[in-house]
């Protein structure tokens, strides 16, 4: 009997505890930070980059979060034949998430609205600006094994993005537009959200 009553007040406990950190008035925060570099053999050729894109976001009911992204960027290419393009960029994205289930364990799907401003460069020249307006719908699986930590699990799912490219010096303006669906479950994103 003694068994009976751990089991269900352990159950009982972790069900509380995972409720508890998608109910309204809590807070979420997390991020993401990115490095790379490529290079090629028996060439000058490099790319290096580099972002910083912490997250925060407000459960303004029950299992309903509000909140928003907010980033830069920085990408600096090398040609062989001495030339340097440097890009970077301002980004934000706002976003609603619903999170469904129980216990330590519940899935969501997120709505977000990302937009980035940015300046191009060629050998420390400025020669034009870019910007992006998009929107994606991303579901995820978010696991909670502990009542401040959130581990989750998430695709890009469905999404349209817009980029323009203004040229101040050269005449190659242009935009491109990309929409898709990608649910791939073998490249995942990863990430941790601390609940508070």
């Amino acid at each position: 009997m003694k068994k009976f009553l751990l089991t269900i007040t352990a159950i009982a406990g972790i069900t509380f505890a995972s409720q508890a950190q998608t109910e309204a008035g809590k807070t979420m925060i997390g991020g993401s930070i990115r490095f790379s570099t490529t290079s090629e053999k028996d060439s000058d050729e490099k790319e290096n980059s580099f972002s910083i894109e912490p997250q925060i976001g407000y459960f303004v009911a029950n299992n309903i979060a509000v909140g928003t992204r907010i980033g830069y960027g920085w990408s600096k290419d090398e040609s062989g034949s001495g030339q340097e393009t440097i890009n970077n960029s301002f980004s934000v994205s706002p976003f609603g998430r619903i999170y469904q289930g129980g216990g330590p364990v519940k899935f969501f799907g997120q709505l977000s609205i990302p937009m980035s401003w940015g300046k191009a460069k060629l050998n420390d020249d400025e020669v034009g600006t870019n910007s992006s307006y998009g929107v994606a719908l991303s579901p995820g699986l978010a696991y909670f094994p502990t009542e401040r930590i959130g581990i989750e699990f998430s695709v890009t799912g469905l999404y349209f993005n817009s980029t323009k490219h203004e040229s101040d010096v050269f005449d190659n303006n242009w935009t491109r537009n990309d929409f898709g669906l990608n649910v791939n479950s073998l490249t995942p994103s990863i990430g941790v959200q601390f609940h508070f």
